[in-house]
């Protein structure tokens, strides 16, 4: 098994604080994601992804463009979006921004496409909420037909049709690896064995084991469409320090930060610590020391049967310098215990 799971990183570019205690500009925190990629690629890291949005408490509106720094800084690690939010762009444009950074990258790149749990890109870039699952629908349809790499002939409702359309730069070799992400939706999870991708599964908060049936709904739909087997992702929040009270304590009151705000967006009661512990130790945030790290990725891909896994590994202002210990640590220290505890055989005992 261990051979076929990848470790890998995200972040949505969280604004970050200084060590003047002050806010940075995002310009430095898209600087400074670009130096975490660097050290990731270098400490064996399998992928880093970049989120998408358009708001004041995220840096990254661009994932591409920063996917394109990354891969001049960067020799082996897999680039990608986590995610694209694919129903407020154009399809064609999307594929061509990463089979662009598939170039640079000498064939690294790839692409999360997903609807997005913030809306802010629907009225930025002229969009209905109305439409919201027409949107994805027929984009993403428009998206796999270009991705195949042959001139595309398409109609849908929502642009002018394409005939015989031809689209570059092509892919230089094979074709784009595409997931779609999905927050639990079974629509989405059907949709995505449809489409022959992969898929990622956010998992932001509770037991991640609650995820099983759409693990098993995906691999049914694809069994049935006659589909090739895909790959499982799991992404879900987390934070390494050297002990389990040093990485509650440092992530804790920057957790509190971006949870409440999201959550008085939504409606939400503040967090308190209980509500944070108890996701930490029963839920889907991955926070301790590399071995209590470890043992809980280790449990989510072999209850999931996951082929991948990504530690979010922003956390609001959290600053770079606890980010980049917290990402030296999951390479150095916690995805070698992951592997291991994945190749441990079950001790066979006499009845």
């Amino acid at each position: 098994m261990t051979d076929k799971v990848e470790f890998g990183l995200d972040t949505f570019g969280d604004v970050t604080l200084g060590s003047d205690g002050k806010l940075l500009p995002q310009a430095q925190v898209i600087r400074n994601l670009v130096e975490e990629a660097v050290l990731a690629d270098q400490i064996g890291i399998d992928f880093i992804g970049v989120g998408e949005h358009h708001r004041d408490d995220f840096a990254i509106s661009a994932p591409d463009t920063v996917l394109a720094g990354i891969a001049t800084r960067t020799n082996r690690i897999k680039l990608g979006s986590a995610v694209t939010v694919l129903s407020s762009d154009d399809p064609i444009r999307v594929f061509q921004r990463f089979s662009t950074v598939d170039a640079l990258s000498n064939g690294r790149a790839e692409v999360i496409l997903g609807r997005g749990s913030f809306t802010e890109s629907f009225p930025l870039f002229g969009f209905r909420l109305n439409d919201y699952e027409t949107l994805f629908t027929e984009k993403l349809d428009l998206f796999a037909a270009v991705r195949k790499g042959e001139p595309v002939t398409w109609q849908g409702s929502i642009r002018p049709p394409l005939e015989d359309q031809s689209v570059y730069p092509p892919i230089e070799n094979g074709t784009l690896k595409t997931w779609i992400g999905v927050g639990g939706s079974p629509e989405s999870v059907v949709r995505a064995a449809r489409y022959n991708l992969p898929l990622m599964l956010a998992i932001i908060g509770g037991d991640p084991k609650r995820f099983r049936p759409y693990v098993d709904l995906y691999h049914q739909a694809l069994d049935q469409l006659g589909a090739t087997k895909q790959p499982v992702g799991v992404h879900s929040p987390g934070y390494v320090a050297a002990t389990d009270e040093q990485a509650r304590e440092e992530l804790w009151p920057h957790y509190k930060v971006m949870r409440d705000r999201i959550g008085g967006e939504r409606g939400w009661p503040p967090a308190t610590r209980a509500d944070f512990v108890s996701e930490v130790e029963r839920g889907s945030l991955y926070v301790g020391s590399p071995e209590t790290v470890a043992k809980k990725i280790a449990a989510t891909v072999k209850a999931l049967g996951a082929q991948r896994f990504q530690m979010k590994y922003s956390s609001g202002p959290l600053p770079h310098e606890k980010m980049m210990r917290s990402i030296e640590l999951y390479g150095t220290k916690v995805i070698p215990i992951v592997r291991d505890l994945l190749a441990e055989k079950p001790v066979l005992t006499e009845a």
